[in-house]
């Protein structure tokens, strides 16, 4: 049965949908795709419908993901569906803990610099979004670290 994952920012234009792209990728890569059924969102619904920001998509590409996902907000149905939920940041998290519609749910969102294993100096996933082109860069360094992380650590569980 394939574990479901939900990737979490503020907006889902930078940062979730990146985490999500890049998971997926790894997984396929590692012959795993069918065993997770990964999606993004976001805490709110000001982007929704909207495709990644487009210096997001272009740092992505560089880096061999094609970004496609549609923002979209979080939901009360995404408690109940997704095994893990997992935020960019502490605010990320804080919010979707007190959305969780119960204690099971609130235990299942964690943070994605948990995952992190090459940098240490990080404790969140910081938006770039009134960044630079290496506060992008630098994003999807740490989003591929942490994806890698949760892959090994969803892996052997």
């Amino acid at each position: 049965m394939a574990q479901n994952i939900l990737f979490i920012c503020l907006g889902n234009i930078c940062r979730s949908c990146t985490a999500e792209e890049i998971f997926r990728t790894l997984a396929q890569r590692a012959g795993h795709g069918d065993d997770y059924h990964v999606d993004s969102a976001g805490i709110i619904d000001y982007h929704e419908g909207e495709l990644p920001d487009p210096r997001m998509r272009q740092t992505a590409l560089r880096h061999g993901y094609r970004l496609t996902h549609r923002s979209r907000p979080i939901r009360t149905a995404d408690f109940h569906h997704f095994d893990l939920i997992i935020g960019m940041d502490d605010r990320n998290c804080d919010k979707l803990r007190r959305l969780a519609p119960t204690e099971t749910a609130r235990q299942k969102v964690v943070a994605m610099a948990d995952y992190l294993r090459h940098h240490p100096e990080a404790d969140f996933i910081p938006d770039p979004y009134y960044g630079t082109e290496a506060d992008f860069e630098h994003v999807v360094e740490l989003l591929e670290d942490a994806c890698e992380g949760l892959l090994e650590k969803t892996r052997h569980d």
